[in-house]
């Protein structure tokens, strides 16, 4: 079933449980820009509300994912009207960090669990959506670069923050430093990503792992990635009081109940989603 995003950049598709998001703008590299990016934002909050998805695949059309801002789109196609002055340094942060809350730091506390599936390149802000998901599957012929040296900034999207908690921060530095293109091999020995595969491969593969996904606990697996999440922030003490919250608050959960029937009787569990 279609899901209309209202433009033909963002394209989403919802069956058996996944929410398929597909950034479609392949001769601009599927590159952000005042079209694309609000349409992105949007899709995550519809799938997140619609109790039959289960699981994202964000992906990208053609041979790449997301080469990041769109500089020679910026401001074309835009509804808002040009300010009659420029903002103010403290201003147009505080519009960047609206919009980095609203896309990246959305995905990251979703409640439903996004893999982003990687055709080709994600550059700067590609790069940070791509970190942002929650799982990644990668084309064995293609690569990553935060890219934002080669433009002369410093980084934004969550990349620095995402990256160094995949990687370390020596190795976020050497890769944020030189913008060097980082294959697949080389993200898959990192821990940047979680699976390589031939790129006609690509699309099935993210699909049976999100079907997976999808198909499981969902109350357990959303209170999963909560926890994992805070773990990147909290100590050891406060990770044991979330720990003990969700896991009192799972078994009143039909799908904790659906899966000890399931292992006394020796079968797999089924586990009962809208559809």
């Amino acid at each position: 079933m279609d899901i209309d995003t209202g433009t033909q950049e963002v394209l989403c598709e919802l069956s058996d449980g996944v929410g398929t998001v597909t950034l479609n703008k392949p001769h601009k590299r599927n590159a952000l820009g005042d079209i694309l990016t609000p349409a992105l934002r949007e899709v995550f909050v519809t799938l997140e509300n619609d109790p039959r998805c289960g699981a994202i695949v964000l992906t990208g059309a053609g041979k790449a994912f997301c080469a990041g801002g769109d500089i020679s789109g910026m401001g074309s196609g835009s509804s808002e009207p040009k300010p009659v002055r420029p903002p103010t340094p403290d201003e147009a942060a505080k519009s960047l960090l609206f919009k980095q809350e609203t896309l990246t730091l959305r995905m990251f506390e979703l409640g439903t669990p996004i893999i982003a599936a990687i055709p080709g390149p994600a550059a700067g802000a590609g790069f940070s959506i791509a970190m942002a998901a929650d799982l990644r599957v990668m084309a064995d012929d293609t690569f990553l670069t935060t890219a934002f040296k080669n433009i002369g900034l410093s980084g934004d999207y969550g990349a620095s923050w995402l990256l160094t908690q995949l990687v370390g921060p020596a190795t976020a530095k050497e890769l944020f430093f030189t913008a060097r293109r980082i294959s697949a091999e080389e993200c898959l020995r990192l821990g940047i990503v979680n699976r390589v595969v031939p790129f006609d491969d690509l699309q099935t593969e993210a699909r049976n792992l999100a079907l997976e996904i999808a198909n499981g606990p969902r109350t357990a697996l959303r209170y999963m990635k909560e926890n994992l999440n805070r773990a990147l922030i909290v100590d050891f003490r406060t990770a044991l009081a979330n720990e003990a919250d969700k896991m009192v608050r799972a078994t009143s959960s039909p799908d904790h109940k659906e899966a000890v029937r399931a292992f006394m009787e020796k079968r797999d569990p089924t586990f009962d989603h809208p559809v």
